[in-house]
């Protein structure tokens, strides 16, 4: 089977230094196609770089709601330029998000922030990669209002109501399926994917983020190799406002020494197999099927002038 991993962050502090492993093991595994998310303007530059060392990387570049105060002033003149400069990259990720956890960050800022890098990926043709937590209704409003979207967008990571779904769809969204809704009721879960057109499905793994449920019980994150490297640090909240993309503190670990490892499990691409197995559960559908589905949809939206993938 094919699997392509519409939306993950390999360049998360958590995970950068074993990045290169993490692709291979992805691409041993099946994974043909990984798009990194770039979430801030210190990121930039490393999603840039992954995606020149490894053909099966499709970078996205755009500035997440929680870094929006971190912000410099020129920061959309260098998003464009970095667009302009790398053909192949989408805009991402990019969106609007009202949980407590993003109370930091002024909600008038990220609709005006939201609204600039909607422009600019209409402006030059590109799809975007959108995060949208407890605010559907004012993100439906501002998508009509930027409507008809020649080259699509991606809601990664889709937990809202299954009753949105037919109007997001209209407008021209794909809804990308992560390990965030195996915790959900199943059979809310199962509405949700329901409603979901098939020509509109892709997989996600959100990596670091959105581990299976089925690996949480592992207890240590997988290892790579004879030795692999854990990087200190979090992308999130105020955290990130001493966040370098080159200097990180690092660690190296022989292969089962975990004493020292990160308390959370973290996720990577490779786990986008779990997260097929889950979707096609709750679908009753052949695995095989499903993947080829959402392979297909994911080359659609990943197949613009100057991507990397055929259409």
């Amino acid at each position: 089977m094919k699997l392509f991993d519409a939306h993950c962050h390999l360049q998360d502090p958590r995970i950068y230094n074993i990045s290169h492993q993490l692709i291979k093991t992805a691409q041993d595994a099946g994974v043909i196609h990984i798009s990194v998310n770039g979430v801030c303007e210190k990121d930039w530059q490393l999603v840039k770089e992954m995606s020149e060392s490894h053909l099966c990387v499709i970078p996205n570049f755009g500035l997440h709601p929680w870094f929006i105060p971190h912000r410099t002033p020129n920061w959309l003149n260098l998003l464009k330029e970095f667009l302009e400069s790398t053909p192949e990259a989408a805009v991402g990720e990019i969106g609007l998000d009202k949980a407590p956890w993003a109370s930091h960050v002024d909600y008038t800022e990220q609709v005006e922030v939201f609204r600039q890098q909607l422009q600019l990926a209409k402006d030059i043709n590109r799809p975007a990669s959108i995060h949208c937590v407890e605010a559907f209704d004012d993100m439906i409003e501002i998508l009509k209002s930027f409507a008809p979207f020649p080259s699509g967008f991606l809601l990664h990571s889709y937990i809202g109501c299954a009753e949105l779904v037919p109007q997001l769809a209209e407008l021209g969204a794909y809804f990308s399926i992560s390990g965030h809704l195996m915790p959900m009721e199943e059979s809310k879960a199962q509405k949700i994917l329901q409603a979901i057109p098939l020509e509109r499905i892709l997989l996600e793994t959100d990596a670091p983020d959105a581990l299976p449920k089925s690996l949480k019980s592992s207890g240590c994150f997988p290892m790579v190799g004879k030795k692999m490297s854990v990087v200190k640090g979090v992308l999130g909240g105020e955290e990130n406002s001493n966040y370098d993309g080159k200097i990180f503190d690092n660690v190296l670990h022989e292969e089962g020494d975990t004493s020292k490892l990160p308390k959370e499990n973290l996720n990577h691409p490779a786990n986008n197999s779990h997260v097929l197995a889950y979707v096609a559960s709750l679908l009753e559908m052949d695995k095989g099927q499903l993947a080829e589905i959402c392979y297909e949809n994911a080359r659609n939206i990943f197949s613009f002038e100057g991507s990397k993938i055929c259409a």
